[in-house]
């Protein structure tokens, strides 16, 4: 028969468990999901321990004079990017300690912000093609070229966007929208269109490189989390093989 105890400690595990995958999922790095998970466990009067990979986390608390325990996995979900996610647990995780919070405010404050609304798919799509263009910028381009690499990055995200909808492989997501990308900038450069159309060719697929996950590796690989680096290094390497793979297909139509 469960007592309070264990009970108490299978429901906060279960919540750590969560916390642990959210941040995961959410595009932290692993030594960000130990302490965090860590911290409030130590608020909660238990101690933790973890095994954390890229598509799982175990994890075993045991109370202060180790009579219950609790352990259990949880898978993660695709990973993504949800800086939103990530900066809102590490606030909660300190004001756990700090005001000493309950698992009801800890349960109640991840919903809050699983819950957050994302911001307006225009929005993203012109801020995001705005920022290749600026890109395009720097390395020297001119006007007509900024706007060509706007269009070619507007229209690649919109691809990518709705592959991701049709849960395609996120490799193939990011091959699909590399290559309509530069077939967009490609063409006005096969056209003729310009003095030149190099500078937007390269800057209309800058929006895939996959800055988050070689960031990750680099910093799980010096906190010596090796598998978890090196996997996450990985995926960042296959992610820019697919943004190749799309780019020769264009020069391939075009002949470039």
């Amino acid at each position: 028969m469960d007592t309070p105890e264990s009970l108490e400690i299978k429901e906060k595990g279960s919540l750590l468990l969560e916390v642990g995958s959210l941040l995961m999922s959410s595009g932290a790095t692993t030594r960000r999901v130990r302490d965090t998970v860590h911290r409030i466990s130590e608020a909660f009067g238990y101690h933790a321990d973890m095994l954390i990979t890229n598509r799982a986390i175990t994890l075993a608390i045991t109370d202060k004079h180790e009579q219950y325990f609790y352990n259990s996995l949880k898978r993660t979900s695709p990973h993504g990017i949800n800086f939103k996610v990530v900066s809102g647990i590490s606030r909660m995780s300190w004001r756990v300690v700090d005001e000493k919070w309950t698992s009801g405010q800890v349960r109640a404050e991840l919903n809050r912000l699983t819950s957050l609304p994302r911001y307006p798919r225009i929005l993203v799509l012109s801020l995001v093609s705005l920022a290749g263009a600026s890109f395009c910028r720097l390395f020297g381009g001119d006007a007509l070229e900024m706007a060509v690499t706007f269009l070619a990055t507007f229209i690649g995200l919109f691809v990518r966007q709705e592959a991701v909808k049709m849960n395609f492989n996120p490799y193939l997501c990011v091959f699909f929208a590399s290559f309509a990308a530069s077939l967009i900038s490609g063409l006005f450069r096969k056209l003729g269109v310009g003095t030149s159309m190099e500078h937007a060719f390269t800057a209309s697929v800058l929006f895939l490189i996959p800055g988050v996950p070689l960031i990750n590796s680099f910093s799980d690989l010096i906190d010596d989390n090796i598998l978890n680096g090196i996997v996450r290094g990985i995926n960042g390497l296959m992610i820019a093989f697919a943004i190749a793979l799309g780019l020769l297909g264009s020069m391939i139509i075009y002949r470039f």
